[in-house]
Formats: structure tokens, C-alpha cells, sequence
């Protein structure tokens, strides 16, 4: 039996999703997360096996940072990207970051089937929907794109990854300590460490950088 989590910020797509994966005979959806940061501490605290995510659950981090982080700290559980985006450049990315799978929620649900029974088999699957051009197609099996781009940003610890986006969208230090189960001097302490890294001097710049790198959705 697979256990499952699903992503999605719409509850009631999450409880679609989870009375159909339910229905099927290998899978469980075992928890349901409503944003990034959620996303992975469910991930870091359950045995998930598969993850359903959307790639835009604003406010918050990106799916696309969280596709990566998740993949560089878990590679054992396999994302599938379930998403309205239909554009190259997001695909191409999501599986760059480590997306295993990548379906379009306009596509009927025999595609999210196929794409739980191709990642439970250790295969990748996309949407048979999407048609690349055989340049992103090449691209896709290239080394990330980004990591030249967020070079600062992955010199950042994994808790400051999950305190910048709290941060640009202008939660307050307690409410992060609060949301992450931190003291509030540790709080402080994180963002004095990402603004460093970061280099920037104020949170006016660390929101424009966290926009320029599209490491949040407003």
C-alpha cells in the first residue's frame, strides 16, 4: 500500500482527490496540506510515498521550490505535479526540480491514475495532453536551470528555507515561531541568517528578491 499526501489549497479539491486515489487498490491518502511550507513538514513528519501536488497554492512558497527542496531531502518520494498550468516553461522546471509526474487538472482522472501507477512503478509519466517542443524536451533531461540563478538561496539551511517565504509575506516573528514550532529569538536568529545570505538589507529587498526568483506566490 502507497500512502499519499495531497497538496492542493482548494480543501475541496484535496477531498476530491482523496475519495478517487482512495477508491483505487494500492493507495491511501494518508494526510492532506494546504500550502508549501505545509507540504513539507507533512512530508518530514509521515511515511509518504507519493505526493499530489498543485504547483500554485498562494500565499506562500512556490511549488516549485517546494517540488526541489522535498526532492533534495526526501528523493524517495515521488511527486506528481497535478496542475492548471499548461505553459512549457512550468513543466520543464517542475521536472527539473524532481517532479516525477506532471498531469493537467483539465485532464479526465484515468491521467492521475496513470500517473500514480508509472511513479509507484518508479517510471515518470507526463499528461499524454502535453506536447513539448524538442527543445524543452531536451531541456528537461539538462541539469537545473535555476541553480545558477538561486545560487545565495541554496547556501540557505532547510529551516531558513521554510522561514523566507513566512518572512516576504509578512508574517510576524511570533507567528512563524508559532506556524514552525520555533522559539521567536530562533525566528530572529533565522532571518538574520537569511538576510546575510541573501544580501539584502531590508525585508523590502528580501520580498523583491523572493518575487524575481519566484520563490513565493503573493
Amino acid at each position: 500500500m502507497y500512502n499519499v499526501l495531497i497538496a492542493d489549497d482548494h480543501a475541496i479539491v484535496r477531498n476530491g482527490l482523496s475519495f478517487l486515489i482512495n477508491q483505487q487498490p494500492d493507495f491511501t491518502v494518508v494526510d492532506q496540506a494546504a500550502d508549501g511550507n505545509q507540504t513539507y513538514m507533512k512530508v518530514e513528519q509521515n511515511a509518504i510515498d507519493i505526493l499530489v501536488m498543485d504547483l500554485s497554492m498562494p500565499p506562500g512558497e512556490s511549488g516549485l521550490i517546494t517540488t526541489k527542496r522535498i526532492h533534495e531531502h526526501f528523493p524517495k518520494v515521488k511527486i506528481i505535479i497535478l496542475s492548471m498550468h499548461e505553459e512549457e516553461e512550468y513543466i520543464r522546471q517542475a521536472l527539473q526540480n524532481g517532479a516525477n509526474a506532471y498531469i493537467l487538472k483539465s485532464s479526465p482522472d484515468a491521467e492521475l491514475l496513470t500517473g500514480l501507477a508509472k511513479v509507484s512503478a518508479d517510471e515518470t509519466y507526463l499528461d499524454q495532453n502535453i506536447r513539448l517542443s524538442e527543445e524543452s524536451a531536451e531541456a528537461i533531461n539538462s541539469v537545473g536551470e535555476t541553480d545558477l540563478n538561486l545560487k545565495e538561496y541554496n547556501n540557505l539551511s532547510n529551516r531558513e528555507k521554510e522561514v523566507l517565504p513566512l518572512v516576504a509575506l509578512g508574517y510576524s516573528n511570533k507567528e512563524i515561531a508559532q506556524q514552525l514550532f520555533i522559539s521567536v529569538k530562533t525566528v530572529e536568529a533565522h532571518k538574520a541568517n537569511i538576510m546575510k545570505k541573501l544580501k539584502t538589507k531590508n525585508r523590502a529587498e528580501l520580498i523583491q528578491y523572493a518575487i524575481h526568483h519566484h520563490l513565493i506566490e503573493l
